[in-house]
């Protein structure tokens, strides 16, 4: 494993940052651009752990794909024309949920046989939250105790999927998006209800490919048969991704003196919680829309060094607009003054790791006074904290909120297991150490 040390800033911040596609939108187009008809080009794809499982899927299911520089293009042969192998595959999904439970839909809407597995983490995940409706509406799966491995059978072209209404217990845009695109080969409409909002990034780019949709309630979408007989293909840019500007937006909130800009990143309002929790902080951020693309808003994003951030309560919808930004979240929560308070979260649980015991632990061991809650966490700051050396524990996004808590602390802090960036963002290091201007 190789380790990364952020040693204390001693001078700002500075630069402009173009950052890697967002990880959400790059599973969707990469995954969706298999069902449409021709040729789509995706740009600024994300080329991290947590999609190159999705692209194996894709080559193991003789999808035809090329990854040149940024640049993914894919060969649709739309819903009906996927080739139908002998044996099922196994698809190996890595450390991705997403992965897993956007290819069960896929798979049960083209009704092609496969075994979905991952990694250990992967395997404790949660997945009767799929298995269970996607067998109502008639898919032949199996999980294993509730969990990966997945076993889908071979589904007749000839027998359709039937139509499911259906409340789904917790938003979850995973969840939506598998059912939703099982719903492509049902005979009848698929009516999804949510307790609250989720990413809608799913709903946006079926829209655009002429899938028929409609929203007839809040927290509701649609999927009304018969399809178009041809989806149309996807040719667009992806905006930068949110979650991973998030990190740097953290580095310039603490170090004095401090003013980065993040170019053409996602502000999708499902997924902005997290620049709305640092405002609500007192944070010095400007936000600067530029347009949308597949319907997807996206813009710039300034931040300076602020002095004088306090403590806030987030819960609510609120947590479902920001459930992957919680380890940088709780990073500005140690520097602001005063009690930081996080409730309704217990998803958090259910993450690449426990990401409340993961996040409290490991600010306990920089000083910090951190308190794990049943549903979230309390976290009184405005202290300077320790150096030290910490794990990630399999977990990407711990990883680097604590390689930026480096920026302030007394000493360096030390992550032995940075590998698991690459999950997500691959050139997180090199990106921080060029807006150093104290480093060489």
């Amino acid at each position: 494993m190789t380790a990364l040390t952020v040693p204390p800033a001693t001078t700002p911040l500075d630069g402009e940052i173009h950052l890697p596609g967002d990880k959400s939108l790059s599973h969707r187009a990469a995954l969706f651009a298999a069902i449409t008809t021709g040729e789509s080009r995706i740009a600024n794809f994300l080329d991290a752990g947590v999609t190159r499982p999705l692209l194996r899927a894709l080559q193991n299911l003789s999808i035809p794909w090329e990854l040149t520089g940024d640049v993914l293009t894919v060969h649709g042969r739309g819903l009906t024309g996927l080739p139908r192998p002998v044996t099922p595959p196994t698809l190996h999904c890595g450390h991705s949920a997403t992965t897993m439970r956007l290819l069960a839909g896929f798979l049960a809407a083209a009704g092609l046989p496969a075994v979905l597995d991952g990694s250990p983490g992967l395997r404790r995940r949660p997945m009767r939250r799929i298995t269970a409706p996607l067998q109502a509406m008639g898919v032949p799966i199996e999980d294993t105790d509730g969990h990966a491995p997945l076993r889908l059978a071979a589904r007749p072209a000839a027998r359709p999927l039937r139509g499911l209404t259906y409340r789904l217990p917790v938003a979850s845009a995973q969840v939506k998006t598998a059912l939703l695109l099982a719903a492509l080969a049902a005979d009848g409409p698929t009516t999804l209800t949510e307790p609250g909002p989720s990413r809608d990034h799913t709903e946006r780019l079926f829209t655009a490919m002429g899938v028929p949709l409609s929203r007839p309630a809040p927290h509701t979408v649609r999927l009304t048969p018969p399809l178009p007989e041809r989806l149309l293909p996807l040719r667009f840019t992806l905006p930068g991704d949110i979650s991973s500007a998030a990190f740097l937006i953290v580095a310039a909130l603490l170090v004095p003196g401090s003013r980065l800009t993040l170019r053409n990143v996602l502000l999708n309002p499902t997924r902005t919680g997290f620049l709305d929790a640092v405002a609500a902080m007192g944070a010095r951020l400007t936000v600067t829309p530029l347009g949308k693309t597949y319907g997807e808003p996206f813009g710039d994003l300034t931040v300076e060094h602020t002095p004088g951030l306090h403590g806030i309560t987030v819960g609510g919808d609120w947590v479902v607009r920001m459930v992957d930004e919680f380890p940088a979240f709780a990073i500005v929560a140690a520097a602001a003054q005063g009690e930081t308070v996080v409730r309704d979260a217990a998803e958090l649980r259910h993450k690449e790791s426990d990401r409340i015991a993961a996040i409290v632990s490991r600010l306990q061991a920089l000083g910090v006074a951190a308190e794990a809650l049943p549903d979230g966490f309390r976290i009184r700051g405005g202290r300077r904290w320790r150096g030290g050396a910490l794990d990630a524990g399999g977990d990407h996004r711990i990883a680097m909120a604590f390689a930026v808590a480096g920026l302030a602390a007394e000493s360096p802090v030390t992550i032995t297991d940075a590998d698991i960036i690459a999950q997500s963002f691959p050139s997180f290091a090199a990106v921080l150490q060029a807006c150093r201007t104290d480093q060489p």
